[in-house]
């Protein structure tokens, strides 16, 4: 099971590389926007990401 989180991790950070990489100058400007969202609109689009997440590794396995 660690070795499954590890893989897991090392992907995540593959995939969260992939748009600094490509477009560094368009993920800054998102960051940036990040700023601007307030609190409980943050926590809707974690718990959004996580449930996403949740629906789609039940749906592969």
């Amino acid at each position: 099971m660690v070795h499954d989180l590890a893989v897991a991790f090392c992907l995540m950070l593959v995939i969260e590389g992939i748009m600094p990489f490509i477009a560094p100058k368009r993920w800054r400007n998102l960051i940036l926007m990040l700023d601007q969202i307030d609190d409980n609109t943050m926590r809707l689009i974690g718990l959004g990401s996580m449930l996403l997440g949740t629906v789609l590794l039940y749906i592969i396995n």
